[in-house]
């Protein structure tokens, strides 16, 4: 495919998505419907559908418009390209560009805030916030954690330089690794089929690093989703129980963990197995620190959901308190930006149950390369 065919393609697309459809269908469907794309046609269509999701407001006002066209069109102008070399109408390139005048996006636009999160999201983040939405505008850093049950990070380095995939540690966690070079051949990569290591953002790594754990500790992974933490926690010596309200987000947790050389118990009754040294509550919130990863989730958030959200929180917090031995931590992660998911939710904890006292809290930034995401760690006095 041309490069023109390409951006028509990503037109198509976004077209469906924005008709209600989520992206990873839509990209699965037309990748069915069109099978003379190949990898790398659909690779670098997906890469212009999520960069258009993540600038969705800046490149439509640009563009002309709420529309896979108006959006590419808005893309090719933001990267200073030849509008009429993609939009030619020769072959399968889009029709060619006439009277679609676009504009510079200005306030919560320029930065692709939606407007209603953007005084909320302000308050939050201070004088960082400009910095912050900029950096959400771009396409996320790939990251690989090590196992330390299995290897040594410099040993896992050159496992993956065997199969040509470049890395550097990232200094701030000393689990991480963050791809430099052919990130796409990771999974098939020795160094990922032998569970050397495992597909993690840097924060999402830094929050289980930040947990005191004794030898042996026994942890519950409450929300433990597809497992990335709970296998962390398992790696670094704990014996772990996993739970979540729905089970099949942990349908592959079994195989990552056998290949990671690891155990862990999964469980839909954690009151059964309790008390817990360690709870680590990791709470479905707004994701407003992963917007890089999960564009189409900045826009398609409400009031109404947050404030579901914000409920939902504040539930977990209350029902897993039994849950922890006497002297034990609860811990409680977002990767979310917002005060109200973040610090106003542990406080309102605090003033249900006063006999919990703050030991840890902390933000960690988008700005250090990983995702935004918040971390708590309380304990019964």
């Amino acid at each position: 495919m041309t490069p023109a065919a390409r951006v028509a393609a990503a037109i198509e697309v976004l077209d469906l998505i924005l008709s209600g459809a989520p992206a990873e269908v839509a990209l699965t469907n037309w990748g069915r419907a069109n099978r003379y794309a190949g990898s790398g046609d659909r690779g670098a269509i997906r890469d212009h559908v999520f960069a258009a999701l993540r600038c969705r407001s800046s490149f439509a006002a640009l563009g002309g418009g709420l529309t896979g066209r108006g959006l590419m069109l808005g893309a090719i102008r933001a990267s200073h390209q030849d509008v009429a070399a993609i939009f030619s109408g020769e072959g399968h390139a889009p029709p060619p560009v006439h009277n679609e005048p676009g504009q510079v996006p200005h306030g919560y636009a320029a930065l692709d805030c939606p407007d209603w999160l953007g005084p909320k999201l302000e308050d939050s983040l201070g004088e960082e916030f400009a910095h912050v939405m900029r950096a959400l505008q771009a396409r996320a850093p790939v990251f690989l954690r090590v196992n330390s049950a299995k290897t040594k990070r410099e040993a896992a380095q050159a496992a993956l330089l065997e199969d040509g995939i470049e890395t550097a540690p990232v200094v701030w966690v000393n689990t991480a690794l963050e791809v430099t070079g052919n990130a796409r051949k990771i999974q098939t990569s020795q160094a990922y089929l032998t569970g050397l290591v495992e597909l993690q953002d840097a924060s999402s790594q830094a929050v289980v690093a930040s947990l005191y754990l004794t030898p042996n500790a026994k942890v519950l992974d409450y929300c433990a989703g597809g497992g990335g933490k709970t296998l962390a926690l398992a790696a670094r010596g704990a014996k772990v129980w996993a739970h979540d309200a729905y089970p099949a987000r942990m349908t592959d947790l079994p195989d990552r963990a056998a290949r990671a050389g690891l155990r862990i118990m999964i469980t839909q009754t954690p009151e059964e197995t309790k008390p817990y040294d360690v709870i680590l509550t990791d709470v479905p919130c707004s994701g407003s620190g992963s917007w890089r990863r999960d564009p189409a989730g900045k826009w398609a958030l409400t009031p109404a959901r947050l404030q579901e959200l914000t409920r939902i929180q504040a539930t977990i917090l209350d029902t897993v308190i039994p849950l922890v031995r006497h002297g034990g931590t609860l811990a409680y992660a977002t990767c979310s930006l917002l005060t109200e998911e973040n610090e106003a939710q542990i406080a309102a904890f605090q003033t249900r149950h006063p006999s919990w006292t703050l030991k840890t809290q902390r933000r960690f930034s988008p700005l250090q390369g990983g995702d935004g995401f918040f971390l708590a760690t309380l304990t019964r006095d």
